[in-house]
């Protein structure tokens, strides 16, 4: 298995590359926003298109709630991006604080209806589990041709 590569490491975050399973995985430290909330989520967007990835696994067990200037570039700015990328699979793990889980939800049920698929969990190796095996669902009854 291939170590992880770290992409951005400082005192709000890490952004690591996983090779071996193509997913990018960030986890925040503590509550994030304004220039730093929006390095992480760039410079994974860049991971997403050098290395034609499709997983991000984001830990955001330590954040809270977004600033509403933040939630819109996220939303408006941001995600189309990643999506143009090649972003086609999340794993979030919601915040411990309550406040933070309730805003999460809005990302959550924005990208779904954007066609993204998502799964929520509570601890992160659930959340690297299912994204190791989210695109092979289906495929075992298929069989190697896709029919």
């Amino acid at each position: 298995m291939a170590e992880a590569i770290t992409i951005l490491e400082n005192e709000y975050a890490t952004l690591v590359y996983h090779p071996d399973t193509k997913i990018v995985h960030h986890t925040f430290l503590k509550p994030i926003a304004g220039d730093e909330f929006r390095a992480v989520l760039n410079a994974g967007v860049k991971v997403l298109k050098e290395n034609q990835a499709h997983k991000w696994l984001s830990d955001n067990r330590a954040n809270s709630v977004l600033p509403a200037e933040d939630a819109n570039w996220a939303k408006t700015d941001w995600f189309p991006r990643a999506a143009r990328a090649g972003w086609k699979y999340w794993a979030m793990v919601v915040p411990q604080d309550t406040a933070g889980r309730i805003d999460v939800k809005q990302f959550v049920d924005a990208y779904i209806d954007q066609g993204l698929r998502v799964m929520v969990f509570s601890k992160p190796d659930k959340a690297m589990e299912w994204l190791i095996t989210c695109d092979q669902i289906g495929k075992q009854d298929q069989g190697e041709t896709g029919k």
